[in-house]
């Protein structure tokens, strides 16, 4: 297992063992942020508790939903893309979209890969500006993970526009960095062809 350590393009991982996973513990429930990444952290322990039997393709199924439903992913994907994203044409702006949100679910669908006693504990929150950070420590599989979701209110609800591994690497920032030599050689189409190249290299079985 490899917990969720290093920018999402790199991976964010997990362990092995068929059990009952414990529930994520729930603070501060009654802050909506706080309360999305509670669901979001829900819906990980129970596709880590049936991965094995899901394999790949299945966990990217059970958790394409709670990713679609917890992350801006159009937002986190303009983001990424960086300044070049306005002159990007809608048609090849959609397509972006939909390969980064691909890669995405396919990331978490690869990592979170079985369960070792695992558990998730949503912590404080800190509202900076517009955005609020909810922190959340990741245990019980190894060595503990801080993670922190910044998020933003979007269409009435909370959701996630960067992660930040033990507090301080985001995986937008490594993201955009990685992406910038691939839209300066190939534009769009080529950062779209990397994309889901990546995804379909994570649902291949181990």
């Amino acid at each position: 297992m490899n917990p969720m350590r290093y920018a999402l393009s790199s991976a964010l991982a997990l362990a092995v063992a068929f059990a009952a996973a414990p529930p994520a513990v729930h603070a501060q429930a009654a802050d909506p942020a706080a309360a999305q990444i509670e669901k979001f952290d829900d819906a990980l322990l129970d596709v880590m508790k049936r991965a094995k039997a899901l394999g790949p393709r299945g966990r990217f199924d059970a958790l394409q939903p709670a990713v679609e439903r917890a992350f801006d992913l159009p937002a986190m994907t303009r983001f990424a893309v960086g300044t070049t994203w306005a002159s990007v044409p809608a048609d090849q702006q959609a397509e972006l979209i939909k390969a980064f949100s691909r890669m995405t679910v396919a990331t978490y669908a690869r990592n979170f890969d079985g369960y070792g006693g695992e558990k998730f504990s949503v912590g404080k929150v800190d509202t900076r500006g517009p955005d609020k950070l909810v922190h959340t420590l990741l245990s019980g599989g190894g060595d503990p993970t801080n993670l922190a979701y910044r998020m933003r209110e979007s269409g009435g609800a909370w959701k996630v526009i960067d992660v930040y591994y033990n507090t301080a690497v985001s995986s937008l920032l490594g993201q955009r960095s990685e992406y910038a030599s691939t839209l300066s050689a190939g534009g769009a189409p080529a950062l779209v062809k990397k994309l889901n190249a990546r995804a379909d290299q994570l649902l291949q079985p181990r």
